[in-house]
């Protein structure tokens, strides 16, 4: 079976436990104000790759991810449900751990993607439906959907919340984070992460408008303080 990603990185530390080689999807049907990486939302230019040349990737570099792993990210990789789902089978046929960057909005078949996922890094856009739709230009209904398949999965969990100077860069927001949070089963692990400025230059040479165009990236400092508050008892 045949998918399309835009790039692989052999040694990711970052996107799950230990040495990791992370696989970028192509294709997201959001549309984040807060998207670095604009060149993954469509197949445009993709680079077409069967199950079987990415397992033997990760088969010939096995010893670097024996306490690490496999993950797949993007774009979003459940909008390629099908060939998601065959690599990661024939990886855990080697023993390899296998984690799922995702936004959690996809085409389905997340019962099936689950059972052979041993982490999800799930991304939290926003915490209403109005404040999602307004951040991503998508419904929160699918999200919704993924979250009940998830928390019925007990896989463990990692979230991730990206923080938007004048957006959810406030104590009030962080407040109703920190009850939400309690909706999901098995986080072992949330990130405050910090708006940043690397993809505006990749907007200018796809032609694509900047909707947060003036807004500073996010103050480290205030980041912190957020995060303590959000990790409080």
């Amino acid at each position: 079976m045949t998918g399309y990603i835009n790039s692989i990185e052999t040694m990711g530390l970052v996107d799950g436990p230990g040495i990791r080689m992370v696989i970028f999807m192509k294709g997201c049907p959001l549309r984040c104000l807060f998207c670095h990486n604009p060149e993954t939302w469509t197949i445009n230019g993709a680079t077409a790759i069967t199950s079987d040349e990415i397992v033997k990737k990760v088969a010939n570099n096995s010893t670097y991810y024996e306490n690490g792993g496999v993950t797949f990210s993007g774009g979003e990789p459940l909008h390629q449900p099908e060939f998601l789902l065959e690599c990661l089978k024939k990886i855990k046929e080697l023993g390899i751990h296998t984690a799922l960057d995702t936004s959690g909005v996809g085409k389905g078949m997340y019962e099936e993607i689950l059972r052979y996922t041993d982490l999800v890094i799930l991304d939290i856009k926003a915490i209403t439906p109005d404040g999602y739709l307004k951040m991503t230009s998508h419904t929160i209904d699918e999200f919704n959907h993924f979250k009940e398949v998830l928390n019925k999965s007990g896989k463990e969990v990692w979230l991730r919340q990206v923080i938007v100077p004048g957006i959810n860069d406030n104590e009030e927001y962080i407040r109703d984070l920190k009850e939400y949070i309690k909706d999901f089963n098995n986080v072992t692990k949330v990130e405050l992460l910090p708006y940043h400025l690397y993809g505006i230059e990749k907007y200018k040479e796809l032609k694509i408008p900047y909707r947060l165009d003036g807004v500073p990236p996010m103050n480290e400092t205030k980041l912190d303080m957020l995060d303590n508050l959000l990790k409080e008892e």
